[in-house]
């Protein structure tokens, strides 16, 4: 199982447009692939048009009653299955704790529904550290965080990598991690300052690849579909794919 969990600290970054878009680049390449939203906005099963009407139906269920993942996913055409979230969600933090059976019970949950249904799992998390996104982590391969071209969104990967590294200890190894650079705009200059300043903070964990800023990226949500679909020939399309050839390349999928 490859399983990579897309979180920063600040919303509005492409979390879910990445979830979503590499999603569907490695689906087209063949790969079975399992969407989690970790998110009680649930703006990734919203662009599907599978919010579920019952909390019993989503995420929370996991949490509330250790209800089999196999039993809540929703097949998704085009890419793979979607487990869905609920806004119960939210909860939680406050009605389970973040004792150890609370925090690994998404990997271990994982890790059965893969035994029946193997692929590649991607994440999407909620944009604060708690809970939710701590299990992510937890069972993640891989953390990617995504990075708007502002200087508020370089503080909250900032926050992201410290909080990363307080992990290790518990986690007993080193969370693998790679910056991906979203909404880039070539024309300003305070992209490539940006760029610059997390390039001195995480060093080769900052992708080659950017995402410019792009229509394309931009609308394909609203019309439930991804950007492959939406415009193939895109930019945004072209930065997608080529993230995910320098994922794979680097042995991360």
């Amino acid at each position: 199982m490859t399983c990579l969990a897309i979180f920063n600290c600040k919303g509005g970054v492409g979390k879910t447009t990445t979830a979503l878009n590499l999603g569907a680049g490695l689906a087209r390449r063949g790969a079975p692939v399992c969407l989690v939203d970790m998110d009680p906005q649930a703006h990734l099963t919203r662009i599907f048009d599978k919010l579920p009407r019952s909390a019993d139906s989503s995420l929370f269920a996991l949490y509330a009653a250790s209800v089999p993942l196999r039993t809540l996913a929703l097949e998704q055409p085009g890419i793979g299955s979607l487990l869905p979230a609920h806004g119960q969600l939210m909860k939680v933090d406050s009605l389970f704790g973040k004792g150890p059976s609370t925090l690994n019970r998404l990997k271990l949950g994982l890790e059965a529904y893969q035994m029946e249904m193997p692929g590649i799992v991607l994440i999407d998390c909620c944009p604060y550290v708690g809970v939710l996104s701590l299990s992510a982590i937890f069972a993640a391969d891989v953390v990617l965080i995504p990075v708007s071209s502002d200087y508020l969104s370089l503080q909250g990967a900032q926050q992201v990598n410290h909080a990363l590294k307080s992990l290790e200890p518990v986690l007993k190894r080193r969370v693998e991690r790679r910056f991906i650079l979203t909404r880039f705009d070539r024309r300003r200059r305070m992209g490539e300052d940006i760029r610059a300043k997390l390039q001195a903070v995480v060093g080769a964990d900052l992708c080659r690849t950017v995402i410019s800023e792009n229509v394309a990226i931009a609308a394909s949500p609203s019309l439930g579909k991804d950007v492959f679909a939406h415009q193939p020939g895109s930019r945004g399309a072209e930065d997608y794919l080529a993230l995910l050839e320098e994922l794979s390349a680097d042995g991360l999928f």
